[in-house]
């Protein structure tokens, strides 16, 4: 049984991406190397305020479910691949707005309509009508 996709569960996706991104770790320049020795601090000096930000490892199967997602922005124009993925890292509307130069209602539409345009995509040709035959009882006049 093949999966359908709805608007909500597409906006699911992108979040869980944007997660998921975050988890990953920086991307760093190779090459760069410092000849310095290494510094080793007293026990005093580990109190300063420097933060050491805890990440937890994204899961094999998160990995993969963002880079599916990820390939779903192929299908978006370039200011609805900001809109969508501005709105999975949770930004408020009123500062989407301000980003995009859009009104709120006005963003939210668009952002509606690119979620619609990945549903369309992953879930196939839109259904189609039964193909009416003309009956022989219209006739065109001439």
């Amino acid at each position: 049984m093949s999966t359908v996709w709805t608007i909500d569960r597409v906006a699911d996706r992108f979040q869980e991406a944007a997660i998921t991104a975050r988890r990953l770790p920086p991307a760093r320049v190779q090459g760069y190397a410092s000849f310095w020795p290494d510094i080793h601090r007293q026990s005093w000096e580990g109190y300063a305020d420097e933060r050491i930000i805890l990440r937890f490892a994204a899961s094999p199967a998160a990995i993969d479910r963002f880079g599916e997602t990820v390939r779903w922005l192929r299908w978006l124009e370039d200011e609805q691949r900001r809109l969508v993925w501005l709105r999975a890292q949770y930004v408020p509307w009123r500062e989407i707005s301000y980003r995009t130069g859009l009104i709120r209602k006005t963003a939210w539409r668009r952002y509606q309509h690119a979620l619609a345009v990945v549903v369309v995509h992953l879930n196939g040709e839109l259904p189609r009508f039964a193909a009416v035959e003309p009956s022989t009882e219209t006739t065109i006049l001439r």
